[in-house]
């Protein structure tokens, strides 16, 4: 089992690890690179995912509905708390709800579960980024139009995918190949990213990187527990639900609430110092998965 974690922790850990030792000699556009992801490669992933015929997507229905859960129901659990604390709400609630599907979900499933948790890996962080988009940008100003938050090439790439997994049309090999060889880049360039992001760490808010390094994967575990419970998922799905909601906060929220100017400072120190957490509670978490033998 030991092996195991370490198989899936440390390829995440050694290339986030080149991203930061390159970033502390180099000064790379890292926005630039994220949003060449978010834009291009991510989206060309999504949609081959989603189009391949051999994704029976209709099995991953109650998993999508476990993940909803998961992502507002922390939101409403921690609310209290953060009156409690007198934290600021849009400050603290958003990193709580959208965790880092994206940059560390995708990797850490496929490096633990394979090439066969793809499919639930995306479903996940479609999830995630479209409640990020709507809900979680509503949060932060209730003005912005509903076409705005959506306009996304990763929202189209969804829709396109899923209507041609659900015609039955498939798609030629090599364009699949195409699609696949494009996306992958996603993965080690969101590890990357998320390495040389690190280097900002501002440990000035440091109480309140803790509490988030706490609440977000226990507000996420806590929530996931019912759902395994009260759903018959298939066991790859099980413990793909238990790594997702284990996960700590999105980098996105960073970016976003510099957009909105909702403290980003605070929020920097929240997303990073939780992100640092996770090394120590993602190889609990897939410990606790391998013995239960779910996959």
């Amino acid at each position: 089992m030991i092996g195991q974690i370490l198989s899936t922790m440390l390829p995440v850990f050694l290339i986030a690890g080149c991203g930061a030792l390159y970033g502390r000699y180099r000064t790379p556009d890292i926005q630039g690179l994220n949003v060449l992801n978010m834009e291009l490669f991510v989206p060309m992933l999504v949609f081959a995912v989603l189009a391949d015929q051999q994704a029976p997507l209709q099995e991953y229905g109650w998993l999508a509905l476990a993940a909803t859960v998961v992502v507002l129901g922390s939101g409403v659990i921690l609310y209290p708390v953060a009156r409690l604390l007198k934290l600021n709400l849009k400050t603290f609630l958003p990193p709580m709800m959208f965790n880092n599907s994206g940059n560390m979900g995708i990797p850490i499933l496929v490096l633990a579960f394979g090439d066969a948790a793809l499919p639930a890996a995306i479903v996940l962080f479609i999830v995630e980024m479209l409640l990020h988009f709507s809900v979680g940008l509503y949060m932060l100003d209730p003005h912005t139009s509903i076409i705005r938050r959506l306009r996304l090439p990763i929202v189209f790439a969804s829709i396109a995918g899923l209507a041609v997994n659900l015609s039955g049309i498939p798609l030629p090999g090599w364009l699949l190949e195409t699609l696949n060889m494009l996306g992958g880049v996603c993965i080690p360039l969101m590890l990357f990213a998320l390495g040389v992001r690190m280097l900002d760490v501002d440990f000035s808010d440091w109480k309140l990187g803790l509490i988030g390094a706490i609440a977000c994967p226990l507000s996420g575990l806590i929530l996931a527990w019912p759902m395994i419970a009260l759903l018959d998922l298939p066991g790859l799905q099980v413990a793909s639900l238990w790594v997702f909601a284990a996960l700590p906060p999105a980098v996105l929220n960073y970016m976003v609430a510099e957009q909105y100017q909702q403290e980003p400072h605070a929020v920097a120190s929240l997303v990073l110092l939780s992100n640092l957490g996770s090394l120590v509670v993602m190889p609990i978490v897939l410990g606790l998965v391998f013995a239960a033998g779910y996959v």
